[in-house]
């Protein structure tokens, strides 16, 4: 989508909701009422899918909201799913095919560059866990970016993403957008914890003394960051009300 608005090439279809998963952990019917009610925010253009489990697809076989589905469970090939979300393995092959998008968890390990470039072989795109059981350094996670950035290898990311800016050892949100955007200074990015250092308008996105515009922006949405999971889709919308960047 085209726009001249950097709050909307930022932020637009950014947020895969995934009410089932912790911490939220909603039971279907309450995981399904709660994405209705993302549907009709008026900040509704955040919301990009609605991540599922494989297991349970029974259960929103007669939803309009493509789904992404997370590989608890086997998936047939004719599955209609608009992405799939699966752990590494060894045979990445067994996973082409599921989906148009299909996005594999690496650990951030030793042997992170080496899957990264079996999954562009495979035509995979990559995946990373920002928090939850453990929350990686900034220096891991600024790895990853620039790994996926040479490569240019599309990746979400998911879990611990529940502050727009870095919180009590928790990576935020725009933090991981700055070090998506701003090449080079990955690691400072994801390090900075005063929210004062960023702004966001129709304009620009800014941190300290850089700058990007739309165009820019929507291409490291476009070509790196596709989108973040949260099991909330309410709690980025009210972080991003209390920095101004959203009307309340």
């Amino acid at each position: 989508m085209v726009t001249d608005d950097a709050r909307h090439a930022l932020l637009a279809r950014l947020i895969d909701h995934a009410p089932m998963f912790p911490p939220a952990s909603l039971p279907s019917v309450e995981a399904l009422a709660e994405d209705a009610r993302a549907v009709e925010s008026s900040h509704a253009f955040m919301l990009a899918r609605l991540v599922w489990p494989a297991s349970a697809l029974g259960d929103v076989s007669s939803s309009e909201r493509a789904i992404s589905a997370v590989l608890d469970a086997p998936l047939a090939a004719d599955t209609p799913v608009a992405a799939v979300e699966a752990q590494y393995r060894d045979d990445l092959e067994s996973l082409t095919g599921l989906a148009g998008e299909i996005y594999v968890e690496v650990p951030l390990d030793d042997a992170l560059e080496g899957r990264l470039d079996a999954l562009v072989a495979h035509g995979l795109r990559a995946k990373v866990r920002c928090g939850g059981g453990e929350v990686p350094s900034s220096g891991e996670l600024a790895r990853f970016v620039r790994a996926c950035r040479e490569r240019q290898l599309v990746f979400k990311a998911t879990a611990g993403l529940h502050h727009a800016v870095r919180a009590n050892g928790e990576h935020g949100f725009l933090n991981l957008l700055a070090a998506t955007v701003f090449d080079g200074e990955e690691e400072a990015a994801l390090d900075e914890s005063d929210s004062s250092a960023f702004a966001l308008d129709a304009e620009s996105f800014a941190w300290r003394d850089r700058s990007a515009f739309p165009d820019e922006l929507a291409h490291a949405r476009r070509e790196r960051l596709h989108s973040i999971g949260s099991c909330s889709f309410f709690e980025p919308i009210d972080e991003l009300e209390a920095l101004g960047v959203l009307a309340r």
